[in-house]
């Protein structure tokens, strides 16, 4: 059984939500969690939320932020930015955090300050809200990314592994090329280049953003 068009949106939805920084209003939408995962028909997906809210709802906020911070802002093989994992502080990853964000601006999405389009929370919503085709395009186009990030939280033992897998779960197979894709830039590591940055992460489209992938939380949280 495949997942309905309905289902990957409450999918992509839930996860874009669940993968944010587990601050006190996070944390006290249990309920709510609860119910957006129980109206996913996928019962595949549907399971794995409701394992990942079980850890999650069961920890204590402070254990809840530290392991958030301990997974997505200290380590830079799980860091949430997509781009980078395929890319890495080049020029190329420039060009496609700017493909992204036309995307966006084309169906009307506008990101908060300093906020990167390839953050893969704001992937997911953009495809959540626009749905098959131009939605979820970019879930498709940096698939290998999110394969990486999967493999990092599976390798690490993170319950936030559940969330890349039910997204997985929704999305095309992957090709055989993009298996040996994946299992390079995994050996390797993304590329390095410092040569041109400075125009392309501080320019005016993309309004003064570090194109550096941390932190995904401000200073102050990363702290406690």
């Amino acid at each position: 059984m495949n997942a309905s068009v309905a289902d990957r949106a409450r999918i992509f939805q839930l996860t874009s939500v669940l993968l944010t920084y587990p601050d006190d209003a996070l944390l006290g939408a249990g309920e709510e969690l609860r119910a957006a995962a129980a109206a996913i028909g996928y019962d595949p997906a549907r399971r794995q939320m409701d394992e990942f809210l079980d850890w999650l709802l069961a920890s204590t906020p402070i254990e809840a932020q530290r392991h958030y911070v301990q997974t997505f802002d200290l380590r830079r093989r799980s860091g949430l930015y997509l781009t980078y994992h395929l890319h890495g502080d080049t020029r190329k990853r420039g060009m496609a955090l700017l493909v992204l964000k036309q995307r966006y601006r084309a169906h009307g999405l506008r990101l908060a300050d300093g906020e990167l389009p390839d953050l893969l929370p704001v992937v997911l919503e953009f495809a959540a809200t626009v749905g098959p085709g131009d939605g979820e395009a970019p879930l498709r186009q940096h698939r290998n990314g999110i394969e990486l990030l999967r493999s990092a939280l599976a390798e690490s033992g993170t319950p936030y592994r559940l969330l890349l897998d039910a997204v997985c779960a929704v999305l095309p197979e992957l090709t055989d090329a993009d298996r040996a894709a994946v299992a390079a830039l995994a050996v390797d590591g993304p590329p390095v280049e410092t040569v041109g940055l400075e125009s392309l992460g501080h320019g005016p489209d993309l309004h003064g953003a570090s194109l550096a992938p941390y932190p995904v939380c401000s200073s102050s949280e990363a702290a406690r």
